[in-house]
C-alpha cells in the first residue's frame, strides 16, 4: 500500500484499502474472538466508520485505525451481550463413510483434544498460531498487523507449537 498524502476519501482508494485489508482485519477477529461473534459484521462497521471519517484518516494510518476500531466494536459488542468469550463448536453433518467406526471415535477424540489444546492456548498464542497455520501468514506478516515483533511472533508460535504436542500426546 503506498504511503501518499491525503485521506482515504477517493472511493478508488478506498475500495484498494478494502481489498487489501478485509481480510486480514477479519482473520485477526475471528481467531481473537471466534465465529460465533459475528467478525464479518464488525468487519463491515469498522470500514463504514472509515468512511465517515475518510478526511481524517491518511491512507498510511488506515490499517491502524480498522483494527483499532474493529477490536473496540467486537469489545463493545461482547459487554453489552455479557457473554464470555467462547469458540462455537461447529456442527458437523453426520458423515456416512465407510471408515471403521474405531477410526470415526479416534477422529473424533482426536479433533476434540485438538480443539482443547488449542483453546488452553493465550489468546496472544492462539490468534498468532492460527493466523499461521491456518492463513498461512509469515511471521513477518503477523507481527505487521499485530504490531509486534518478528521475534515476539516466533516465541508465540513455538511455544503454541510445544503446549499443543504435549496436550496431544500419543495421538
Amino acid at each position: 500500500m503506498s504511503h501518499e498524502k491525503g485521506n482515504v476519501c477517493d472511493e478508488g482508494r478506498f475500495k484498494t484499502l478494502f481489498r487489501e485489508l478485509s481480510k486480514d482485519l477479519h482473520d485477526f477477529l475471528y481467531y481473537k474472538y471466534g465465529a460465533g461473534n459475528h467478525p464479518a459484521d464488525i468487519v463491515q462497521e469498522a470500514f463504514v466508520k472509515l468512511w465517515n471519517n475518510c478526511k481524517n484518516v491518511p491512507p498510511e494510518k488506515a490499517r491502524a485505525f480498522l483494527f483499532t476500531v474493529a477490536n473496540n466494536q467486537m469489545l463493545n459488542e461482547l459487554a453489552k451481550r455479557k457473554t464470555a468469550l467462547r469458540y462455537q463448536d461447529t456442527v458437523e453433518a453426520k458423515r456416512y463413510t465407510l471408515e471403521s467406526p474405531e477410526f470415526a471415535m479416534e477422529e473424533e477424540q482426536y479433533r476434540q483434544r485438538l480443539q482443547a489444546a488449542l483453546e488452553s492456548l493465550t489468546e496472544d498464542q492462539r490468534v498468532t498460531f492460527m493466523l499461521n497455520r491456518v492463513e498461512g501468514k509469515k511471521h513477518q506478516e503477523i507481527a505487521d498487523m499485530l504490531g509486534i515483533g518478528r521475534k515476539a511472533v516466533e516465541k508465540r508460535i513455538y511455544t503454541a507449537y510445544k503446549i499443543i504436542r504435549e496436550q496431544l500426546g500419543d495421538f
